[in-house]
């Protein structure tokens, strides 16, 4: 199931590597502020939840956007995935909005 929809996105994180294994990693995390489940009166607010976005390529075109530790408003197209056992989110694209000069950037 693809969505888009309007977050604050908190910042980015690339990570590129080898594992002790041998194995190689590449990718770049989103950190969307989400709100907290307040259903049961055990929470209140907003919390910061990680999420995968591609490679670690992308964080250069984005990383200008978080100066001075800033947040940003975007139009985050989001997809969520199932194995048939768990589900999980990832994300496709992201548009800034929050800043009239900056360019829709996706993957």
């Amino acid at each position: 199931m693809k969505f888009t929809n309007r977050v604050t996105v908190t910042g980015m994180k690339p990570s590129k590597g080898m594992m002790e294994n041998g194995q190689a990693y590449d990718s770049t995390k989103v950190y969307v502020m989400t709100e907290l489940d307040a259903s049961k009166d055990k929470g209140a607010g907003s919390a910061t939840v990680e999420y995968p976005f591609n490679l670690s390529d992308e964080f250069p075109k984005f990383k200008h956007l978080f100066i001075d530790g800033r947040s940003i408003q975007a139009d985050v197209d989001f997809e969520q995935v199932t194995n048939g056992k768990t589900s999980k989110m990832i994300i496709h694209g992201i548009k800034p909005v929050s800043t009239g000069s900056a360019a829709a950037l996706k993957a």
